[in-house]
């Protein structure tokens, strides 16, 4: 370093050499004063204090308390006070700790009031150390609010994304519970954004809550035309129970059955009661349709099990039915049919599945018996047998005329006479045939 001579023997830094901070260039350390003092300042004969810089010697103080060294030291000490402020400041900005706006006010206040400092030490690397701390502070506090900008910016964004979402839910959704849980957790969301100027904040809370009463209507309308639908459905279901209860004790079991599955599609149709009377409803209804069910289900086994009784009588009575001989004795035959007839109507009814079965097993034995009787009348049938007499006689007839003719020597006549007698014979056999199959 280049350096001057002062009076005193004090090395004295020439102007040129003191450093300036410029803009990206980082300023030095600025060294401690309290060292060697003697650099940066002296007190003259008289106790005043000056200090060097680089536009010369400044006159910081007056010292008579002590020695020069002291003077010196204590206007020193005061110097790397200051030094230790700076970098106090300097060190909270760097860690985030600090204030950007505190320490840019703290920096400015220093840098402007060093020129009358009562402090000995290098005043200009003390300068530039605080216009980097101001630069570091004024960075910072852009930065913090470009941060700050940025964050409202999202704050209005998420706002107005919530406050649409609200919109949406006011004129489209009909899934209500869904739907009001849904904007009370955008209301908890809503709280929680901050950083949004209060007129655009007022802009879009106006927009969610317009939306939100909205909603409110729409949904309080729609209950309201669910408590009158509801209230019909009520009216309609009591009348149903009273239908229902008035029919439990019919025994009507066909007719009655089939009204009670038309009231169960009735009651469906009517819709929901309100909650708290549509199960007791619902309880009444049913009970009425139990009873009744309950009791055809008894009658039905009741009667089931005497028609099984009765299905078993019919079977003892097709096994002597089944034994009848018309072939043997047809009057005989005939008698016992009637007897089996009877007592078959007297017994009644048997189950359905057993119907066909039980009834083509009489019939079949009725149609043997009938058979028979057939039979018997062709076989006595005098129309049949007088129809066969009068064949033979016309074959008897044509059979004469057939010789007669063949005597006389008419061969021409003959032939012709015996073709009729065997036409008439071919009938006279068939009547025969028909009287033997009887």
């Amino acid at each position: 370093m280049a350096e001057q001579n002062t009076p005193n023997g004090i090395d004295v830094p020439t102007p040129h050499q003191v450093p300036h901070t410029q803009a990206g260039v980082s300023a030095p350390a600025v060294p401690s004063a309290e060292p060697h003092p003697e650099r940066w300042g002296r007190i003259d004969d008289e106790g005043t204090v000056y200090v060097r810089t680089a536009d010369g010697e400044r006159v910081v103080g007056v010292w008579q308390a002590g020695s020069p060294d002291e003077g010196l030291t204590h206007f020193a000490r005061r110097f790397d006070d200051l030094r230790t402020e700076v970098e106090l400041l300097e060190t909270r900005l760097s860690s985030g700790a600090g204030d950007p706006k505190q320490a840019l006010t703290s920096a400015s206040g220093m840098r402007d009031g060093l020129s009358e400092a009562a402090v000995v030490g290098d005043i200009e690397a003390l300068r530039a150390r605080i216009e980097q701390v101001i630069g570091h502070a004024e960075r910072a506090m852009a930065e913090v609010k470009q941060e700050r900008e940025q964050a409202r910016a999202a704050a209005v964004t998420r706002k107005q994304q919530l406050a649409e979402e609200a919109e949406t839910i006011a004129n489209e959704s009909t899934q209500w519970k869904v739907a009001g849980d849904r904007l009370r957790a955008i209301l908890d969301e809503w709280k929680t954004v901050k950083g949004v100027d209060r007129k655009t904040d007022d802009e879009l809370w106006k927009r969610f809550s317009k939306a939100r009463e909205a909603f409110n209507r729409r949904r309080g309308s729609h209950f309201a035309d669910l408590d009158k639908q509801r209230a019909v459905a009520k009216r309609r279901k009591e009348e149903l129970i009273a239908e229902a209860e008035s029919m439990a004790d019919s025994t009507d079991w066909g007719p009655t059955a089939g009204r009670y599955k038309d009231l169960m599609a009735e009651w469906k149709a009517a819709g929901r009661a309100p909650k708290d009377t549509d199960e007791a409803l619902w309880q009444r209804f049913r009970a009425a349709q139990d009873d009744f069910f309950a009791r055809r289900s008894a009658a039905f086994s009741e009667r089931d099990a005497e028609f099984a009784e009765n299905a078993a009588r019919k079977e003892e009575l097709l096994a002597e039915a089944e034994k009848i001989d018309a072939a043997a004795n047809l009057d005989a035959a005939k008698s016992q049919l009637r007897k089996v007839q009877e007592q078959w109507d007297e017994i009644g009814k048997v189950p359905r599945e057993r119907i066909r079965e039980l009834d083509g097993r009489l019939k079949a034995v009725q149609d043997r018996v009938r058979s028979a009787e057939d039979s018997k009348w062709r076989r006595t049938d005098p129309e049949a047998q007088a129809r066969a007499a009068q064949f033979r006689e016309r074959v008897e007839q044509f059979e004469a005329q057939a010789s007669k003719a063949r005597a006389a020597g008419d061969e021409r006549r003959a032939k012709k006479a015996e073709e009729q007698a065997a036409q008439w014979r071919e009938w006279l056999l068939a009547a025969e045939a028909a009287v033997a199959d009887r």
